[in-house]
């Protein structure tokens, strides 16, 4: 490809990179053939990149479209920022809202009142679509739990992430809807359980942790009656806690013996558990959290559906403000497509930049919004 070096203060909004650009980096901080958008040059010029090789076919074509991103760009990003504040408010009412309404239901399962499905359905799908319009709430989902009504924010939230990961995997909006549902009764089961072992405060002994496990059955239990949920999706609920190794529960089933549906559960659910604050121990980082369950826990659930959930929790912009696991406070500068997790930062305070690819020992402890 023929290309000129341009300066990168004049390289223009549209322009085609010709040629992989590396900074001591393994992948390209910019890839060949990218067109280039306002956060690639801000890339760029974080690391202090001052020459950018420019395909010649395409420096003199500039379409209107493009020179009305360049003047437009700025307040579009203004505008979105002036409603970042209230949209995250208006998804956690929303939010709120729905975990008192699964709390009410919750409630009365435990009196033996039936599970009404179609209500529920009605609660998480609300959700389930404003998250995948803003999606800077996933890397903030955890924060909205609380200790206070656990079961309600746990099941509200594998709700919300098993329709997301549906939806990332192009599901059509049927099958959507009804993983969704399917992972927002998952624990319906726990109104069985005994409420003194549910809601214990310390660290469940052997007997009592056998008794949680029960909580798949009675889910399955008290929806297996219903039309409004499909087979598939019964199954998924009674097999959430089902590992691909053999390690799960209530049968220890191995691979091809654990549908897909039920993985997508089990991946929501434990992502979600483990960056929850519990009373016998401190949440964990969402980006920890997620290169454990893809490094340390491979082997026991589908590939695919955890990267569907990791590109929804660090699908983050360029120049996203994190806290470090030092308290550190940083912002994002370059995403590695196959480690998001571990993108490249700038430190605040002293513009020293990071691969956090390359240190092992520090980590994005969160997103600050």
């Amino acid at each position: 490809m023929e290309y000129i070096l341009q300066n990168l203060e004049e390289v223009r909004i549209g322009s085609i990179i010709a040629e992989d650009l590396f900074v001591n980096t393994k992948s390209p901080v910019v890839r060949k053939d990218t067109k280039v958008s306002r956060e690639h040059i801000e890339v760029l010029r974080a690391f202090n990149i001052i020459k950018v090789p420019i395909s010649v076919e395409n420096i003199f074509n500039r379409s209107e479209e493009e020179i009305l991103e360049l003047n437009n760009k700025k307040q579009v990003d203004e505008q979105k920022n002036s409603n970042s504040l209230s949209n995250k408010t208006n998804f956690n009412t929303l939010y709120n809202q729905a975990v008192n309404n699964f709390f009410k239901e919750f409630t009365a399962w435990e009196t033996g009142v039936k599970v009404d499905v179609a209500k529920l359905r009605n609660i998480v799908m609300p959700l389930v679509d404003r998250a995948m319009q803003e999606k800077h709430i996933f890397s903030l989902l955890n924060s909205f739990s609380s200790m206070d009504k656990y079961v309600a924010h746990h099941s509200i939230a594998v709700g919300i992430l098993s329709g997301a990961i549906a939806k990332k995997l192009r599901y059509e909006p049927g099958l959507i809807n009804q993983i969704a549902t399917a992972g927002l009764l998952a624990d319906a089961g726990m109104a069985k359980v005994n409420y003194k072992i549910r809601d214990k405060k310390t660290p469940l002994t052997e007997n009592e942790f056998s008794e949680i496990k029960k909580h798949t059955i009675f889910s399955f239990q008290a929806i297996k009656d219903s039309p409004l949920l499909k087979p598939e999706m019964k199954l998924a609920i009674f097999q959430h806690h089902e590992r691909l190794d053999g390690s799960g529960y209530p049968k220890g089933e191995r691979m091809n013996n654990i549908s897909l549906f039920s993985q997508i559960i089990a991946v929501a659910d434990v992502y979600h558990a483990m960056t929850s604050e519990r009373i016998y121990r401190a949440k964990a980082s969402s980006f920890k959290v997620l290169e454990m369950i893809k490094e340390e826990e491979f082997g026991k659930y589908n590939i695919e559906v955890v990267n569907a959930l990791i590109s929804l929790v660090c699908d983050l912009p360029i120049s996203t403000k994190v806290r470090l696991s030092d308290g550190e406070l940083a912002e994002i500068i370059f995403i590695h497509r196959d480690s998001p997790m571990r993108p490249m930062i700038r430190l605040l305070e002293t513009g020293h930049i990071i691969d956090l690819a390359g240190k092992r020992s520090l980590h994005i402890e969160s997103v600050i919004n």
